[in-house]
């Protein structure tokens, strides 16, 4: 499936603000890029670096007054988001050292404190992929998604306690009790196509059966269309913009995925 994705941000700047940007989705197993364009306005220097995770980030400092990113990609995609029913739990000495990170708690999720929540709800299921299975079922069915109040940070206990969240809610939950249960779990935020309504998206990965596996617990099933900007162990990591200094929120944002046909390229 090819995608073209778009994401601008406009910022009111009223002093010298840095910023370090998480805007470039990258080419991997999963997905091509194509072409992609990026910029900004006023043109500012841009220093480019890849984080711990792999990410691209981009690092500058916004001048006073109306400053502007402009971002687009042409993504070919899988036509199909695979799954594995049955694919068995890793035990911790045989994981790669590059998923060792993914078990532990981080800042907004509290691993330690949802075993015995995360091993009831699992206990019919098979240690692995299905005991995912059955967690991502369990949100979709107590947790109500809302995709509005994305400004306002909260973890997966609160998640929990209020039992409502965005995206990126669900998915610490789900994350704090994949790590629970000794799964490798991490956020994945970017974009997905036919999204409703249309934003900037969140949902997560973990690792069994000797690979990663995506799941969503905010859509019905896993479909195509997915479009991956960064990972991380929770928000604080996958944020595609951070600025440092006055508060800051876009005066606009407009976020656009749209499939097109090979004679688009």
């Amino acid at each position: 499936m090819w995608l073209q994705t778009s994401c601008d941000f406009t910022f009111d700047i009223t002093v010298p603000t840095p910023f370090v940007l998480m805007l470039r989705p990258r080419s991997n197993s999963h997905q091509w890029i194509a072409f992609e364009k990026y910029k900004v306005v006023p043109s500012v220097p841009v220093y480019e670096f890849t984080d711990i995770y792999g990410n691209l980030c981009q690092r500058l400092v916004a001048p006073v007054g109306s400053f502007a990113i402009y971002t687009s990609a042409k993504v070919m995609t899988a036509d199909f988001i695979e799954e594995a029913p049955g694919a068995p739990f890793v035990p911790i000495e045989n994981l790669p050292e590059s998923a060792l990170i993914y078990l532990l708690p981080s800042r907004y999720c509290e691993a330690e404190r949802f075993c015995n929540m995360a091993t009831e709800i699992t206990a019919d299921a098979l240690p692995g992929y299905n005991q995912v299975s059955a967690i991502t079922a369990w949100i979709r069915e107590n947790i109500r998604f809302e995709s509005y109040d994305s400004h306002n940070l909260v973890s997966a206990i609160e998640v929990n306690i209020r039992q409502s969240g965005v995206c990126r809610d669900l998915a610490h939950l789900a994350i704090a009790m994949c790590r629970s249960l000794s799964i490798p779990a991490r956020m994945v935020v970017g974009y997905l196509h036919e999204l409703e309504p249309m934003d900037l998206h969140a949902w997560f990965e973990v690792y069994v059966g000797d690979r990663w596996y995506a799941f969503d617990a905010t859509q019905p099933f896993m479909r195509a269309g997915y479009v991956v900007i960064g990972y991380g162990r929770d928000a604080a990591d996958v944020a595609v913009y951070n600025q440092f200094g006055p508060a800051l929120s876009p005066s606009s944002q407009n976020v656009r995925v749209i499939k097109i046909n090979n004679a688009a390229l």
